[in-house]
């Protein structure tokens, strides 16, 4: 049997190849070309139309790296092909592809010569209809918008190259035109092909001495014998006859059922800057337009808002046609996200941002509100998402990232997410474990085999299509789907939709388990910290915004100021756009990192501007100091989300003195102790007495660290980092210098080929060491930390996630534990035990580790203390080769005898800092509450233009909490509403309060109405 099967597969590989593939076509017609190259970045096809074009011979040489050739085409089908029975003709374009995946290197654009896309043409999707090309005297003509996309990673993830930036990449022609052909398609050769393709892909996964792939096998046998070489398409109809019985066999009572979604995961920015995702989209949505047209049993699932945006501006008429299959229910908005973020960085309300304004989008754009999240490849989940997917209208969660995981498998597909309140959203993981299926054998097989919820449950969804890169779906995929849906030997392929599969899978499994916390990736752990730079314009302008949106809706409820509320949403979107999970994590090319650092500097000058504006109309003119206080809690007599005249400036609260092995920085609540190479020593909590710093460690510990990963290396910390650190003890020199809040220590390092410069103060009377570190990085494949050794037996540590914390073990006791040796943390991290902590709060820093610290004493056993570690800087290769080179700036605090509360209110303060304006008044807050854990996130004006005011609270200690707000404007009354504002319960009052009784971590977004004649929601 083992030697039959092999022959006959032996056979197989030659025949199709070397006769029937080449049968497909029975002719080919050679077309005119001509080409235009475009001077530099893409025109419109306006523009274009317009060039001078030149002939152009097949095999020409083109398009130097990342430029655009337009090729205008043209020609007459034969009279007699349109007599053929059985074919047809179709446009045939190869523009020199390799074996990369589609969407990895060349793709094209057709157009007609009135403007309109028809389709794209790429690696594995050559062809175009002729329907909107051709006249009715058969004469053809069409224009081919070709983009000379580099293959960037080469297939090799970790070789530096300059082809990830237009300046460096060079201008050699990357490509050589291949073929622009008219062919004539054999119908029936074309379907004997994938009968051929599904079933020796079914014999490549069923077992050698199973009957069924025994009858298969004999069958692909006798198809052979009945398909005359020397006259394909006279017997491909034979061929087909004699697989008809294997291919009508149906699929067994049990077979898993597979609902199998159109789909094309397109990253918008990665290997390809930005401007090149806005053509992805038009190309692959063209394509998935085209198939539909062909088909209309096909339907695609897409997401980010973003991306129909972008579709909608630029290439509107295509849009349109998106429109209406959205209406038939076939082109599927799905995830309700303006992009595919991240979600381990955004912040609580980016986060947030993100849902509202893609659910924004769709419901008016597009006349639809995804039920779902949907998010196959961001790296990691963040335990705030359920609650927040609910709180928008979302009930279910798709990814399947967590398939990459290098150490621990998760136990389920099918289950509850229950998140940081208890919130709960119902979750898949396709066991096919990709999201860029081609619908083959061994996906199905795969999906079927690694199914964890066997016995309870037996449906899964499988995402088909090109993506990363863009095209989507084809023709080959979906016949295969055909032939799949109920087939002997495979699972049953139903063509479907997300929220389809969702109602079956609940249907089927209405109890399934719960997985509590977070979705910890186990792999990807450096995009924590690459590309520092784009990280920092991420942190400063959430914040920013939360300045510009609370100044300005003050400034428009007390003095009847416009509210730019285009402006601001215009700001948002930029940002959210810039938490793609290949942006905001830094993975990706040099192009993409430089444009994300300008916009966000060009983000924060008109950020800057509308806070500017706002607080010179609340405060007025005059020339008295008014300390201005975003954060929504109180500091230094200023209230939370306030402004106070200061008619003084207050005395520097630290002293420093020079001892004889260093220097003594201290204030009424810590005592710090510098050494001689400006290491802290000691930080004593002078209420309490005692030390926070371990004994015989130095906290401010800069250690570097070989980082090499194995592959990915923008993406990947391996855990072998450890095992080679060098701690830079050494200073050239530490001296006192006058700082901005008063005496300090600066210290200076030099590092490699890199210098530090830190600056270590006591800003005001808290308990809390400032440092500031410059560095000018100039390191290769090197980690960059800051460590902080405590003398806090902590066995699990506090870190900072959007609306609250997490809490993460410091020791390493099960392999769950041991993987997750690099964590996220937004502000500020905690470790304590009873009655004393410290806290970690910094200003743009994700990256942490946080361990266990063991210092032999001469008490029996030791002492155990625990070290938290915030990770500075990286320095990958690939795919950016000059990745963080250059200068950064790091502000962190050491905040000893802290609880969370205090860890909260730092990590505000540090982010927030305060503003002194010129004026002649104060600014009274918008709201106030009486109970600190109750923070007042974000105040603005709704989202509709009605001039209602909207406030977003939660709890931020992890405990139940009663508080009342206090809101110090004129109002109607005050709704409980979703993220989206809309309605949904009156709030609780008692005169003009409004009472909350929030439980841990809980979110919640108040509307208050103004007004008479205001809209209402």
């Amino acid at each position: 049997m083992h030697d039959t099967r092999a022959r006959t597969l032996g056979r197989l590989e030659r025949f199709v190849p070397e006769r029937l593939e080449p049968a497909v076509h029975r002719d080919r017609l050679a077309l005119d070309v001509a080409a235009w190259q475009v001077p530099d970045e893409p025109v419109p096809f306006a523009e274009a139309v317009q060039a001078t074009y030149a002939p152009v011979a097949v095999g020409t040489p083109w398009g130097r790296p990342w430029s655009t050739v337009w090729f205008r085409v043209s020609g007459e089908v034969p009279a007699a092909w349109r007599a053929e029975n059985g074919t047809r003709a179709e446009l045939l374009v190869d523009l020199g592809f390799t074996t990369a995946h589609p969407g990895f290197q060349a793709e094209g654009t057709v157009w007609t010569p009135a403007g309109r896309i028809v389709k794209a043409v790429e690696p594995r999707n050559q062809h175009v209809p002729l329907a909107d090309v051709l006249g009715a005297d058969g004469t053809l003509e069409a224009y081919v918008e070709a983009a000379a996309n580099p293959d960037v990673p080469g297939g090799v993830w970790t070789r530096p190259t300059p082809l990830g930036d237009k300046a460096t990449a060079g201008d050699a022609p990357l490509y050589a035109l291949r073929a622009v052909d008219l062919v004539l398609l054999d119908e029936t050769v074309w379907e004997l092909l994938q009968d051929v393709r599904v079933l020796a892909g079914l014999v490549g996964v069923l077992p050698p001495e199973s009957p069924r792939g025994a009858a298969v096998l004999r069958a692909l046998e006798d198809m052979m014998d009945a398909v005359d070489p020397d006259d394909v398409a006279g017997t491909a109809a034979a061929g087909r006859a004699a697989l008809a019985d294997v291919l009508a066999r149906p699929a067994a009572a049990t077979a898993h059922t597979v609902h199998a979604v159109g789909h094309a995961h397109i990253d918008s920015a990665w290997l390809w800057p930005v401007r090149e995702t806005v053509r992805k989209c038009a190309r692959t949505f063209s394509n998935v337009l085209a198939l539909m047209d062909a088909d209309p049993d096909v339907r695609f699932a897409c997401s980010s808002a973003q991306q129909y945006a972008w579709v909608q501006e630029h290439y509107p008429e295509l849009f349109d046609r998106i429109r209406k299959r959205v209406a038939e229910g076939r082109f599927v908005p799905v995830g309700g996200m303006w992009v595919e973020s991240d979600t381990n960085m955004p912040g609580g309300e980016a986060l947030a941002r993100q849902l509202v304004a893609g659910k924004r989008y769709f419901i008016e754009e597009l006349g639809v509100e995804p039920r779902e999240v949907w998010l196959p490849d961001s790296f990691g989940y963040t335990a705030a998402l359920p609650q927040l997917a609910r709180l928008a209208g979302s009930e279910n969660f798709l990814t399947q990232k967590i398939s990459w995981n290098d150490t621990n498998t998760m136990p389920h597909h099918t289950f509850w997410w229950e998140g940081l309140d208890g919130s709960r959203v119902f979750t898949h993981f396709p066991p096919v474990d990709t999201y860029n299926s081609d619908l083959s054998a061994t996906d199905l097989a795969r999906a079927e085999r690694q199914f964890a919820e066997k016995g309870r449950a037996n449906t899964s969804l499988v995402p088909f299509g090109y993506g990363d890169g863009g095209g989507g779906p084809t023709r080959e995929m979906v016949a295969a789907a055909r032939r799949e849906a109920d087939l002997e030997g495979s699972p049953r392929v139903v063509l479907s939709d997300p929220q389809a599969f969702f109602d079956a899978a609940r249907a089927e499994y209405a109890d399934p388990p719960a997985w509590v916390g977070e979705m910890y990736l186990e792999y990807h752990r450096g995009t924590y910290t690459s590309q520092s730079r784009t990280k920092r314009g991420n942190r400063r302008n959430e914040h920013l915004l939360r300045e510009a949106e609370l100044w300005a809706a003050t400034a428009t409820v007390r003095t009847g100021a416009p509210y730019p509320a285009e402006r601001l949403e215009r700001l948002w979107r930029r940002v959210l756009l810039h938490q793609f999970h290949d942006i905001l994590p830094g993975s990706s090319i040099a192009w993409v990192h430089r444009e994300a650092e300008r916009a966000h500097e060009e983000i924060t000058a008109e950020l800057q501007e509308v806070v500017a504006s706002a607080l010179a109309t609340l405060t007025g003119a005059g020339e008295r100091d008014v300390v201005v206080n975003a954060s929504p809690l109180a500091r230094h007599g200023v209230p939370g989300a306030g402004a106070a005249v200061r008619d003084e400036r207050p005395a520097a609260a630290a002293t420093l003195t020079e001892a004889d092995d260093g220097w003594v920085l201290q204030n009424a609540a810590v005592r710090v102790v510098v050494d001689r190479a400006g290491l802290v020593t000691s930080a004593v909590h002078r209420p309490t007495g005692r030390d926070a710093v371990l004994p015989g460690a130095r906290a401010n510990l800069l250690q570097l660290h070989r980082d090499i990963p194995n592959e990915w290396e923008a993406w990947d910390i391996d855990e072998h980092y450890r095992r080679s650190v060098t701690d830079l003890t050494d200073a050239e020199s530490v001296e006192a210098v006058d700082g901005e809040h008063g005496p300090a220590l600066r210290v200076v390092r030099t590092v490699g080929a890199s210098r530090v410069e830190q600056l270590l103060e006591l800003p005001d009377d808290a308990p809390a060491l400032r440092i500031t570190t410059h560095v000018e990085w100039h390191e290769t494949h090197k980690l960059l930390k800051l460590a902080f050794p405590l003398d806090v037996h902590a066995e699990r540590a506090a870190s900072e996630i959007q609306f609250g914390h997490v809490h993460r073990p410091t020791h390493a006791n099960t392999s769950w534990d041991a993987a997750r040796f690099e964590t996220v943390a937004h502000r500020w991290v905690h470790v304590g035990e009873p009655g004393f902590g410290v806290a970690v709060a910094n200003d743009s820093v994700y990256g942490h580790d946080v361990t266990r610290a063991h210092l032999d004493t001469s008490a029996p056993g030791g002492r155990a203390g625990t070290v938290v570690r915030l990770s500075l800087l990286r320095a990958p290769r690939f795919p950016d080769p000059d990745a963080d080179q250059g200068a950064h700036t790091f502000r962190c605090e050491l905040v000893v005898g802290a609880d969370v509360a205090d860890a909260v209110r730092h990590g505000y303060a540090l982010n927030l800092p305060e503003r002194v304006v010129r004026g002649e008044r104060g600014v009274e807050p918008l709201l106030s509450t009486d109970d600190d854990a109750v923070v007042i996130e974000t105040v603005k004006l709704a989202e509709d233009g009605s001039g209602d005011v909207v406030a977003r609270l939660y709890e931020s200690r992890g405990g139940r909490a009663t508080a009342r707000l206090r809101p110090a404007f004129a109002h109607d009354d005050v709704v409980v509403t979703d993220l989206l504002e809309r309605g949904t319960q009156p709030a609780e009052r008692d005169g003009d309060d409004v009472v909350v009784r929030l439980t841990p971590f809980q979110v919640l977004t108040l509307r208050f109405r103004r007004g008479d004649g205001a809209r209402r929601s």
